[in-house]
């Protein structure tokens, strides 16, 4: 018998097909696990900011202008007639009291006219007396009927015409006792000289400009300057009730203080083309530290406001919905809130509405905030601390909330992402 051929197995091939279809699955798990898996989230740190909590304190209210110094009298002495000058009286920048010997102008013709009229008065008087005796001696011969009644009557007249001849005589006398005068000019007010105008030697004449010598009055003086019609109620209604607003000038630069006065006038008509009125304030000066025609800045105090909700400037951000600041909530994150501003003395800021006594307020770091951020509050500064309410008091003058918004811009810019984070709270 012959042997049977083997039939080979097929079992191998069926394991591996196996083994394949296992390492598929295992791969397709992991592809969806890796594809649905979450990515860790990020830990964000906590952005560290300065913090300062609202308080309550006396603001005061005013209003920051630009001024000019304008003295109370400015005098430009000149000639009353002509002649020559032959001395000047004065050095220049000197002060000078009223009636004070400043030039001479030469005055000898001035006296030979008055000598002329004085004989002229003489000559006229003499006339006068004649004409009075002949009138005395027609008055009896009248009475009898011995003359003409024409004759009587023209010697009436004719004392009446050598009475005005005289009195026009001692009139030209007078007249040239004042040109007199004029020859020895002297000062009209009180004041100081500024340069030499004209030297000895000159002629000048009535009017000649530019004159002898300026005299400005630097003690008393005024600074005048201008406010906004918006503004101009409120110090009509503390005028008005008798108050005595005061003013503080500094100098251009606002670096020092010049001097305090007070507000005595206010102009009684508007600017149509700026719509601002004038007003202005009296100063001593006793040390002439206001020169004039100088710009300065000045300080009107209007009024004060009594337990106002003050928080740093610094906090206080502008942005597209408006006014704002970063509010510390509990939970140590910042949220938007929106405020209405009132007055600010640069340091601080009047909040009249959108905050509350207490609450918490962002002044350093707002660049990277935005709502609902975290933070870490650090210390505030002593500055815009708890000391507010003091540092608002002891102010000399604030501005208002124009003159804050425009200080906050030049100080503090505006966060990027604050605008944005500002509309969606709002």
């Amino acid at each position: 018998m012959s042997e049977a051929p083997a039939i080979p197995t097929k079992r191998p091939r069926r394991g591996r097909i196996l083994i394949l279809l296992v390492a598929l699955v295992l791969i397709a798990l992991v592809v969806f696990h890796l594809l649905h898996a979450r990515a860790p989230k990020p830990v964000v740190a906590p952005q560290v900011v300065t913090v300062a909590r609202v308080t309550t304190g006396p603001m005061p209210e005013t209003l920051n202008e630009l001024g000019t110094v304008t003295p109370v009298a400015t005098v430009t002495v000149l000639p009353q007639l002509s002649g020559y000058l032959t001395a000047v009286g004065y050095r220049e920048g000197q002060e000078v009291q009223k009636g004070q010997f400043l030039a001479q102008i030469d005055p000898r013709q001035y006296e030979i006219s008055k000598r002329q009229a004085e004989a002229q008065l003489a000559k006229d008087n003499a006339a006068l007396a004649q004409a009075r005796a002949d009138l005395a001696r027609y008055s009896q011969l009248n009475e009898r009927k011995s003359i003409a009644q024409q004759t009587y009557a023209d010697q009436q007249f004719l004392v009446q015409q050598d009475e005005a001849a005289v009195k026009a005589d001692e009139a030209s006398i007078a007249q040239y006792v004042l040109d007199l005068t004029y020859c020895r000019i002297t000062a009209p007010v009180s004041g100081k000289v500024g340069l030499r105008l004209v030297d000895p030697g000159n002629y000048v004449t009535a009017s000649s400009q530019p004159g002898i010598a300026v005299i400005t009055t630097m003690k008393p003086t005024t600074v005048e300057f201008t406010v906004p019609q918006t503004a101009l109620d409120k110090v009509l209604q503390r005028t008005t009730a008798g108050a005595q607003l005061p003013v503080t000038v500094f100098s251009s630069d606002n670096a020092h203080q010049l001097a305090t006065g007070t507000l005595y006038a206010i102009n009684n008509q508007m600017a149509t083309a700026t719509g601002t009125v004038t007003l202005r304030a009296a100063f001593a000066n006793d040390d002439e530290r206001l020169f004039p025609n100088e710009f300065v800045n000045v300080r009107l105090l209007v009024d004060t406001l009594q337990n106002a909700l003050l928080v740093p400037t610094s906090a206080v951000q502008s942005g597209a919905p408006g006014d704002y600041v970063f509010l510390v909530n509990p939970d140590n994150t910042v949220s938007v809130r929106k405020v209405a501003l009132g007055p600010s003395d640069g340091q601080h800021t009047v909040i009249t509405a959108g905050l509350a006594a207490g609450n918490t307020v962002v002044t350093d770091g707002l660049d990277r905030l935005s709502d609902g951020v975290k933070i870490k509050p650090s210390a505030a500064r002593a500055a815009t601390g708890a000391t507010g309410a003091s540092g608002a008091s002891g102010s000399s003058g604030a501005s208002g909330a124009a003159g804050a918004a425009d200080a906050r811009a030049a100080s503090h810019s505006r966060p990027a992402s604050a605008p944005a984070s500002a509309s969606a709270a709002s």
